[in-house]
């Protein structure tokens, strides 16, 4: 079931029935792939308790340390937030977050990403996503508990599966196939050492430049092959870098 592509990643965790809460809101509505980094308590009896029926959603959780572990093979992350970002991205509504996971999830892993109850998610990790989302609320206390937001995220998720009209859209549409987290981050990486080879990027003094394009490409969302044919381009320009190094010395 394509549903098990869908994954909830939540950031270390502090209160054990917030854990539990999700595995259950999460068993409500068809999705089973939970993922959590360093959670402060689990396993633990309070988030049985919380979990109810979705005690198989809890042992088959996966508690990993880093957030690359919980998504360098997802080709789609969409990051919760409820705070402006000095480098926003595009900001979705929990409907259209669960439709784009739900659009992409027959291709492979796709994430939704919660952080911790009393901070969020911080800047760098929101780097890592292609979207951002938020659920509006009064603006005397905008702030969800997190397991209130997942039960959110999770029904939105279950409709979007139950829309015939949207299976249907997707079921015609021709798959485009995006790289993953991993495969994202090894171009950033070439392409920071490309740029820093030709000084457009100073080693010590990169300043914004790299950042504002992350958030440039991250919006743009590059096919796989489109990002290895820009590889190919980097590396070209890295021979030619090379060759004229090479000829001056």
């Amino acid at each position: 079931m394509k549903l098990d592509n869908i994954r909830i990643v939540m950031d270390q965790t502090f209160h054990p029935g917030n854990i539990g809460a999700a595995a259950r809101a999460m068993k409500n509505m068809g999705l089973s792939s939970l993922y959590l980094i360093n959670p402060k308590s689990f396993p633990d009896d309070e988030a049985s308790s919380r979990a109810a029926g979705a005690l198989d959603v809890l042992e088959s959780a996966h508690v990993v340390s880093t957030l690359e572990e919980a998504i360098n093979d997802c080709s789609l992350v969409i990051g919760t937030s409820a705070r402006s970002r000095t480098y926003p991205r595009p900001v979705l509504n929990a409907k259209e977050s669960a439709e784009k996971l739900f659009n992409e999830c027959e291709q492979g892993p796709v994430a939704i990403l919660f952080g911790r109850e009393r901070m969020g998610l911080t800047s760098q990790q929101l780097e890592a996503c292609q979207y951002h989302t938020e659920i509006p609320a009064h603006p005397d206390y905008p702030i969800l508990n997190v397991s209130a937001a997942i039960q959110i995220f999770c029904y939105e998720i279950w409709q979007a599966n139950n829309n015939t009209a949207l299976k249907a859209e997707q079921a015609s549409n021709i798959k485009a196939s995006y790289p993953t987290y991993k495969e994202t981050q090894s171009f950033y990486q070439h392409l920071e050492e490309t740029l820093t080879d030709t000084n457009f990027l100073f080693k010590n003094h990169k300043g914004e430049a790299m950042t504002r394009l992350k958030r440039l490409i991250n919006r743009i969302r590059p096919e796989q092959k489109e990002v290895r044919m820009i590889r190919g381009a980097l590396n070209s320009i890295q021979d030619v870098v090379k060759h004229q190094k090479t000829e001056d010395k």
